[in-house]
């Protein structure tokens, strides 16, 4: 049984209190992610199948294209279907269209099947984010989503060095082995993951004819203020694979400190986030905010002194910093604040601000650099002081103003998952921990 004392918070503790549930899906995230190969190396593979530089290109804009809607389309499934049904689907499913794209041969069904390959390895997406949330009681969320983010990291990190060892063989292993990990993962879904009804079904007495699903979602207009912010710190933060390495070319910089620098941000994420969300799940909300935001406009800015590479390496170093300090706050804000029945919704708006953001981004960062010069980063620094006033609009502590939750509906009985740990009301005390006092 979880434990829901305000001091059970650290690392070992909320992973000893979590349920087999949410074991398992982290299990799981980080097994899918170390299979995650396609996008990656799916122009290699099809200039290597002999398509044309501007075909794959196409191609994985159109993997791009499906994640955005798969993203969309999982918040619904989330909430009608329940995580264990949509991760199913979503598992099975890209395994199964995995092997479609091994094997088709012409251009248009390449378009066609990799489209539907991004859509669907995406749908589990907001499933598994909602289920942690659901899950874990409210003290213990910043610290289990700083967790969900290691698994995330370690598998995206350690990804491309397997499938580089797969490669001497054959590209045909990529997509072996990665159809299988979605399989294990699916097991893993079948059997641990609890099974519950719609949520929508049983918020529609709830609803009495208010917005009804993503309707839901832009009528929470702090919510759209927060998902703003977001959208704007995805933005900027894509610029390091854009912008960043421009600058570092024309300034006459060796790419090898590029390199250095990405390696210096995986390698502090993965190391000490979950060491500084000790500290920042025990801060006040906004107070988080400002930090991140702050530190992330600071190193951004940086960038636009020509100091060689001591200044990249400090700029580096703040908007790594910023992105401990404030992801795990940030990514877990969404399923605290969301209705139950809403819960997957919200977290797909979240997930699609993201995506959004690093889709747009480097054409606006580059198009931004070929006017400005160096001189951009100033603004991506002033960029970062808007998103930083739209969430603390946005952002709000979670018992204030939440929207009620609603009944299940007997008529239609829930299976209860035989370890449950979401408690029925935060405590005063935890809630005042996480926020802290409110300025004036």
């Amino acid at each position: 049984m979880v434990s829901e004392r305000p001091g059970d918070d650290g690392i070992w503790a909320t992973l000893r209190d979590s349920s087999v549930p949410v074991r398992a899906m982290l299990v799981g995230v980080l097994v899918n992610r170390l299979g995650a190969f396609l996008q990656v190396f799916l122009v290699l593979f099809l200039t290597n199948r002999g398509f044309t530089d501007v075909e794959a290109g196409f191609a994985l804009a159109c993997y791009g294209a499906g994640s955005f809607a798969g993203i969309v389309l999982g918040g619904a499934l989330a909430d009608r279907l329940g995580p264990r049904y949509a991760t199913l689907l979503s598992m099975i499913g890209t395994a199964l269209l995995l092997i479609v794209v091994l094997y088709v041969r012409a251009l248009p069904a390449v378009y066609v099947s990799v489209l539907l390959c991004g859509l669907v390895a995406q749908l589990y997406r907001p499933a598994a984010a909602a289920l942690l949330s659901e899950l874990t009681p409210q003290h213990q969320q910043v610290m289990i989503y700083a967790i969900y983010r290691l698994m995330i990291n370690v598998g995206t990190t350690a990804a491309p060095l397997l499938a580089a060892l797969l490669i001497t063989f054959s590209y045909d292993l990529l997509f072996w082995v990665e159809a299988g990990a979605a399989l294990v993962y699916a097991v893993i879904a079948a059997i641990t993951l609890p099974r519950r009804k719609s949520s929508d079904k049983s918020g529609k007495a709830a609803l009495d004819g208010g917005p009804k699903g993503y309707r839901a979602v832009l009528a929470d207009r702090r919510f759209v203020l927060y998902l703003a912010a977001l959208f704007i710190n995805s933005l900027v933060y894509i610029q390091y694979v854009s912008t960043l390495p421009l600058t570092i070319q024309d300034a006459g910089i060796a790419t090898f400190w590029y390199s250095i620098l990405i390696s210096l941000n995986g390698f502090i994420v993965i190391t000490c986030e979950l060491l500084v969300t000790k500290v920042t799940q025990h801060l006040p909300i906004k107070l988080v905010v400002i930090a991140g935001f702050t530190l992330f406009g600071i190193g951004q800015a940086l960038y636009a002194l020509p100091l060689g590479v001591a200044i990249l390496v400090i700029g580096t170093l703040l908007w790594t910093i910023a992105e401990i300090v404030g992801g795990p706050t940030m990514m877990s804000y969404a399923g605290v604040v969301a209705p139950e029945r809403l819960r997957g919704r919200y977290i797909s708006s979240m997930q699609t601000m993201f995506s959004l953001g690093a889709a747009v981004g480097p054409a606006l960062g580059t198009a931004g650099y070929h006017l400005l010069g160096r001189n951009v980063w100033l603004l991506f620094g002033l960029t970062c002081l808007v998103g930083m006033v739209f969430a603390l609009l946005g952002m709000r502590r979670p018992t204030d103003s939440e929207p009620a939750r609603t009944e299940p509906d007997p008529a239609e009985p829930e299976e209860t998952p035989p370890t449950s740990t979401t408690p029925p009301a935060a405590p005063a005390a935890v809630a005042d921990r996480q926020e802290g006092p409110q300025p004036t």
